[in-house]
């Protein structure tokens, strides 16, 4: 069934193994932004978004791409996904850096920001997207073990710690962070307890890194998805889970990364000059009080 050009549901399906393979999902996300029309908003900008292979990442790289940045992106090990991610910037006549590796490294978060600013050629950050992240389900606390908490932890929290800590001496007066945290931040999630802890350590981030920053110029905002169709899903919940996914939001369905991209192009340009600390909220018509 279809709703707006958009499915309501999905066919049961499970992938082994996270981040999960765009390649394997059916159908495959909407993150290619073909409907998208830039209008030069980020021209000339140097951007760098993590989880940028696939899912929302995917579709904020090319997105910004339509708008006139050149954009690395940071992935796990998902290259086939990664090199789409490419072809699609590209293609959009702008420059694109693909950097395998694991985000929970602060070595490795280094050599990111040292290759973008280096490769790119202009020494400089224009827009950071800490948007990277992981979950793994369980019933109870007593079945997350201290390896899974500490992992998700060092992917979904640490990683915005090292990557920002690294990109500051290159982020100038009007800069941009953005951190994609999610509506479980507000809400709680039973079967996500670590995952949602990360959630909301990464609003309360934003919210003092914002502070922290407004005096340099650097605005720092947050972007709180609901449930999105990304492979995330089919890798980390059960394939009866993923048959009811998203269902139980207002407008009955899950969301489309394409759909989501725009609140990301928003806080990155100077059309939201006057925001910093704030969260943006594309989750399907769920009311967030903060």
């Amino acid at each position: 069934m279809m709703q707006d050009d958009k499915p309501t549901s999905f066919p049961p399906q499970h992938q082994r193994g996270e981040p999960g393979r765009e390649t394997l999902m059916h159908p495959p996300p909407q993150d290619r932004m073909e409907k998208y029309r830039g209008s030069g908003k980020l021209e000339d900008k140097i951007a760098l978004v993590t989880g940028g292979d696939s899912g929302i990442g995917r579709a904020v790289a090319v997105a910004f791409a339509k708008e006139g940045a050149d954009v690395a992106v940071a992935f796990f090990n998902e290259h086939e996904d990664a090199e789409e991610t490419r072809r699609l910037v590209e293609g959009a006549g702008r420059r694109c850096l693909l950097l395998a590796g694991d985000i929970g490294d602060p070595e490795f978060c280094r050599q990111i920001i040292h290759a973008v600013v280096s490769d790119f050629g202009h020494g400089r950050l224009d827009i950071l997207v800490n948007n990277a992240a992981e979950q793994h389900p369980q019933e109870s606390l007593e079945k997350i073990t201290d390896i899974q908490l500490e992992r998700t932890f060092r992917t979904n929290i640490f990683s915005m710690f090292y990557l920002t800590r690294a990109a500051l001496p290159h982020l100038k007066p009007g800069a941009r962070i953005i951190n994609t945290t999610s509506v479980t931040a507000y809400r709680g999630s039973s079967h996500l307890l670590d995952y949602a802890a990360t959630k909301g350590a990464i609003l309360a981030f934003t919210r003092s890194l914002s502070q922290q920053l407004a005096g340099r110029g650097i605005h720092v905002n947050a972007v709180a998805p609901g449930p999105i169709w990304t492979p995330l899903i089919p890798a980390s919940f059960p394939a009866e889970h993923v048959a009811e996914f998203g269902k139980n939001t207002t407008l009955g369905r899950a969301g489309q990364p394409d759909e989501v991209a725009p609140s990301y192009v928003f806080l990155a340009s100077d059309d939201a000059s006057y925001m910093t600390g704030q969260t943006l909220h594309p989750n399907g018509g769920e009311v967030v009080n903060t």
